[in-house]
């Protein structure tokens, strides 16, 4: 029985080179605006000690929560029960497994973060630190659930094989505006 996809060409090392070859390269310039954006910031971070503990968890949780998302979303598409709807019900429960994935990491990484930087000379409150981890972490989180759903979406109508191409999509896209919406909470909090 012929499912009318060619499983040598989708499969094919060559096919990955190259989907993923321009695709890493594009990403990694954006990377690189990142961590410019990350510098601009580096007075900020070095008398904070509570916020400098905070970029590298809230961007690697961001991913790792995008990466959960995507690889779940991915699954249901290739076993033809994704179907793209907000009544959705494996969505919306992914989604809600997401925020509340996110709302106890990062409000124990507030806690955490502003301990350490209580120890280490900072001066923020725990309320401060626990409000910026909170806020940017939820809001990440719906970041999170918005690239997943449309990356895993657009891959599949392109032609690309979301397992491919979805993970390092929105990890990126995660550290780059996990950047900015971190510093932008902090500009309003602090």
């Amino acid at each position: 029985m012929s499912t009318g996809v060619d499983v040598d060409s989708e499969w094919s090392i060559r096919r990955m080179v190259r989907t993923m070859i321009p695709l890493l390269a594009g990403l990694s310039l954006l990377q690189m605006a990142s961590g410019s954006v990350l510098e601009s910031f580096e007075q900020t971070l070095l008398t904070q000690p509570s916020l400098l503990v905070l970029v590298p968890v809230q961007i690697g949780t961001a991913g790792n929560l995008a990466s959960i998302m995507c690889s779940r979303l991915s699954t249901q598409l290739h076993l033809g029960t994704f179907e793209l709807s907000p009544s959705n019900p494996a969505i919306r429960a992914n989604t809600g497994a997401v925020f509340a994935l996110a709302a106890t990491v990062f409000g124990v990484v507030g806690v955490a973060a502003w301990a350490i930087g209580t120890v280490l000379g900072g001066t923020l409150s725990l309320f401060e630190v626990f409000t910026i981890s909170m806020v940017s972490g939820m809001l990440l989180a719906l970041l999170v659930v918005i690239l997943s759903v449309i990356s895993v979406t657009a891959s599949y109508r392109l032609g690309y094989n979301p397992d491919d191409t979805t993970i390092p999509i929105v990890t990126n896209l995660c550290d780059i505006t996990g950047v900015l919406i971190l510093f932008a909470v902090i500009l309003v909090v602090v």
